[in-house]
């Protein structure tokens, strides 16, 4: 079984969402001294690659700990969309044809290959989803979308509207951002798991978010 790393390394002043905790890891016993070694984590629930629950923009929505873990593992269709410039909107006309036929899927995942840009100001410059992207996938029966991208909406032009988490995750839909190696991922149906923290009662975790294809029987 092949398997492709899609996650994000989790280290002390990587790039966060601003405002965000900072994420600080600190070695706290060594084998040296304690005859054991523990590191200490200091970060927000946003780290990452990570999985935005229902509760992250929408009151009372559900909470991480909550989603069905069956949701978060399942066959992508990974929309290849590169070649853009910073703050582009990517619309339904812009990739419908790789939208036809989703029926199977568990996710659609967007390869902008802004992940390239991670840990650097850049990085917040990256491309959008429009909202009637939300709208049409879930009409499709999917409720599930990732990013290789800080955020699905504008990090900085949103005017606190975040107009795409609001259509996808209001329909009880979750969100995965900050993916990476999306570009390794070369063949079809790419079985995707992105299982979360069990953070409970919070509005989103970190995940190990990875590709797999599986052998063929």
């Amino acid at each position: 079984m092949r398997i492709v790393d899609l996650s994000q390394p989790i280290l002390t002043g990587m790039q966060v969402y601003p405002g965000d905790p900072e994420v600080v890891l600190t070695t706290v016993a060594t084998i040296a001294e304690d005859g054991y070694q523990v590191a200490s984590l200091h970060a927000g629930s946003h780290t990452g690659t990570h999985i935005d629950a229902p509760l992250h923009s929408i009151a009372g929505g559900q909470a991480v700990d909550g989603i069905d873990l069956a949701r978060l593992v399942g066959p992508a269709r990974i929309v290849r969309c590169t070649g853009l410039a910073p703050h582009d909107v990517i619309t339904w006309a812009s990739v419908a044809p790789q939208l036809q036929d989703l029926e199977g899927h568990a996710m659609v995942l967007f390869e902008t290959g802004w992940s390239a840009w991670f840990g650097g100001p850049r990085y917040l410059e990256h491309p959008v989803l429009a909202p009637e992207l939300a709208e049409r996938i879930l009409a499709a029966g999917i409720t599930m979308v990732g990013v290789d991208t800080l955020n699905p909406d504008s990090t900085l032009r949103n005017d606190g509207l975040l107009p795409f988490h609001t259509a996808l995750l209001g329909a009880g839909g979750v969100i995965i951002e900050n993916l990476a190696n999306l570009s390794a991922v070369t063949w079809d149906r790419p079985v995707i798991s992105a299982l979360p923290l069990a953070l409970s009662g919070a509005d989103g975790a970190p995940v190990r978010a990875v590709a797999m294809q599986l052998p063929e029987r």
